[in-house]
């Protein structure tokens, strides 16, 4: 399957503005690429690149006052398969974890583990480890969060996405991510494109999507509490321990946002 996929962001600025950009395909998957996927801007720019902490690959730049455009296009070869499904099997123990997965069961910015602890063990000491606990935590937060755009919050955190029962992927996964850490699951945050391939019409607009990664049986395994079911066509771009290791546009300064385009199409 080819998947056509992309974004652009149009920004006003009212200086010159340092930013980093996390918009590239993630480099686990930039082998099914048919071509770089170069990040353009209007006006040109120069740009430079790193890889962070957590593998991602990020872009840094200043942007001129006024309307500034970023953003990226590439086809990329996928599987056409829906996400693998982890066996059914019980947690890794905690001593017996990778020291580099160990990071993803402590608490960070927007996954308050020390908070909510007693809620997750409440809520889930009963259930059986491994697949079905995650599946659980990710039913629970499924039903429990209500989606709505107009109640997005940038600064909303996985106890606050609890309390007040509503938000968009990102809470669903912070949550899902504080819950799994709690319960000595490591947990990681995802971001990239999910378009609405082989799902029923009518389609949303095309959005980034939220998503989370879990440790079992040695390895990482997708789970989406937002869709809590297997989807085709999944591409991630950047992945941390939560929301504020991946902001797609990171500005050290002012901005409006002025337009915003995502696009995740199958083509022949």
């Amino acid at each position: 399957m080819r998947i056509k996929i992309g974004c652009r962001f149009d920004l006003r600025l009212t200086q010159p503005t340092p930013m980093i950009a996390l918009l590239n395909v993630h480099f686990s998957r930039a082998g099914d690429l048919e071509f770089p996927d170069h990040l353009k801007t209007t006006p040109n720019v120069p740009l430079s690149a790193y890889r962070d902490g957590f593998g991602n690959w990020c872009t840094r730049l200043v942007a001129p006052e006024g309307l500034f455009s970023i953003g990226t296009e590439a086809i990329i070869t996928d599987s056409g398969q829906p996400d693998p499904q982890p066996p059914e099997a019980g947690s890794d123990r905690v001593e017996a974890l990778p020291a580099e997965v160990l990071v993803y069961l402590l608490g960070s910015r927007y996954c308050e583990t020390d908070t909510l602890s007693e809620t997750a063990w409440r809520l889930f000491e009963h259930t059986p480890p491994g697949r079905a606990r995650v599946q659980a935590i990710c039913d629970f937060v499924h039903a429990h969060i209500q989606f709505d755009y107009l109640a997005a919050r940038a600064t909303r955190s996985a106890a606050q996405a609890y309390a007040e029962a509503q938000g968009v992927c990102r809470d669903y996964a912070h949550l899902a991510i504080a819950f799994c850490r709690c319960m000595n699951i490591p947990a990681r945050y995802c971001t990239g494109y999910l378009g609405d391939i082989g799902e029923p019409p009518p389609y949303p607009p095309g959005d980034f999507a939220a998503w989370i990664e879990v440790w079992l049986e040695g390895r990482w395994w997708v789970f989406d509490p937002r869709n809590n079911t297997p989807r085709i066509g999944r591409i991630l771009v950047a992945q941390g321990r939560d929301a504020a290791d991946v902001p797609l546009i990171h500005s050290f300064g002012t901005n409006v946002l002025e337009g915003f385009e995502v696009w995740s199409d199958q083509i022949l």
